[in-house]
Formats: structure tokens, sequence, C-alpha cells
């Protein structure tokens, strides 16, 4: 079954130097029906004005996964990390028990747009941590590039303390790829960029889906082709 959440449906908030777009209830709006999905509990689409951004705010028990699609962000935390995001780079917040952290457009002439996703650990109180890798854009060419697992695989993905996997793809118009599911798991799919079919359901620029009781997804870019972020759930 895939359920399509519209871009258009989402929640909204608009203040001037920040556009944002919460595909489930976050900050002052609140759905009952779109709390979350499974391990998934934030999924925001945000717009940062030149030099501006988010001042120091707590977070704690939440893995926080930032991907930025156009321009930098300036990330700084209590754990003492300090980093600009880009394109085709992931990073984990790890915020276990505590921590407090800022995060501003590292640019002073050019917007950013990036999503953020809080995925729920499986345990609490857990250390604070923080890790950031960067990779190829031609490795999500055409096929899935894992982004966060709940292990390290020669240090090409993040880990998350979770039993979830996030994966980046981009298709050209025709392209096509598959992604098996394991028996009793659940997926997320959320477009980035263009438009694609998944099992024959179309999905625009900043939709979603939920997806439960399939056992294969297909995934084909549309005319315009397509970026998507794709998370593999318990």
């Amino acid at each position: 079954m895939i359920k399509v959440r519209p871009a258009a449906d989402r929640g909204q908030a608009d203040r001037g130097w920040l556009h944002s777009r919460f595909t489930f209830s976050f900050a002052e709006y609140h759905d009952p029906d779109h709390m979350g999905f499974r391990a998934l509990r934030v999924i925001n689409e945000d717009r940062v004005a030149p030099g501006k951004g988010f001042g120091p705010h707590a977070h704690r028990d939440m893995e926080i996964l930032t991907y930025v699609i156009e321009g930098s962000l300036l990330h700084r935390d209590s754990t003492g990390a300090q980093h600009t995001i880009r394109p085709n780079e992931i990073q984990i917040m790890s915020a276990g028990n505590g921590v407090v952290h800022s995060e501003f457009n590292a640019s002073t002439t050019d917007p950013v747009h990036f999503f953020q996703i809080w995925i729920l650990p499986a345990d609490e109180d857990l250390r604070p941590g923080y890790q950031q890798i960067g990779f190829d854009p031609a490795e999500k060419e055409g096929g899935l590039r894992l982004l966060a697992a709940p292990w390290i695989k020669n240090g090409q993905c993040v880990t998350i303390h979770q039993n979830a996997f996030v994966y980046a793809a981009q298709l050209k118009s025709g392209r096509e790829l598959t992604h098996v599911l394991d028996a009793n798991r659940y997926s997320w799919v959320q477009m980035t960029k263009g438009s694609a079919s998944v099992n024959s359901q179309l999905m625009q620029e900043g939709d979603g889906a939920a997806i439960s009781e399939e056992r294969e997804l297909r995934i084909a870019g549309a005319p315009s082709g397509c970026e998507f972020l794709l998370f593999d759930l318990p």
C-alpha cells in the first residue's frame, strides 16, 4: 500500500527569512493524522535567507539528519562540532541525553535549501554525537546511495541509533531502480527534486509517501528526472 502525502497538503510557516514545509506535525503546526511514520518523526523542508538562521536551541533523544539541496548551512553544537554542510553531504547529530546547537545560512548572498529529518532512537539517554560525510554525486545517479545506517560500512555512511536505513538517489527520465523490502519492514519516499513513479504511483517534487505491505519498490524517473530520499524502516 502506498499513501502519498502531497506537497501542497503539508504544514507551512513563513517568517520572511525562513520558509518551511512540514510533512509531519511540528512547532505550531499540529495535525493528529500526521504525527510521523514508524521511526520517522520529522521531515522539514526549509529555505533560509542569506545570513539568517536558527539560534542556539536544545534537543534530546532524537537522531537529527540534515541534507542540503542547494547552498550551504553552518552548524555549531555543544559537542564542539562546527562544520558547513553542502550538497552531497549528510550530517547526523545524535542528541542523546541533551545537546544545544545552532544552524545558519553560511552565505551572506545566497539562500540555502535543505531537509531536516528526525528519527526516533531505539534507546534514550545516549551520549550525544556528531558525524558528517561527503560523497561523489555520481554515487547516487541511477542507484541508491546509502547515507545512514545502524552500522558503519567502511566509514561511507553515518551511524544512527535505530534500525533504519536512509538512501539518496537521482534518476534521469525513464531510468528505473528497484529496492526490496524485507518482511515486516516499511518505507517512506520523499521527493526532493523533479518527479517519479513509485510502483506506478506518480509523485511530484515535495511529495512524500508512506509505504507498507510492499515487498518491492520500483521507482522510475519521470520526463524531468528526479532526486529523492528513501527510508527503510522497522
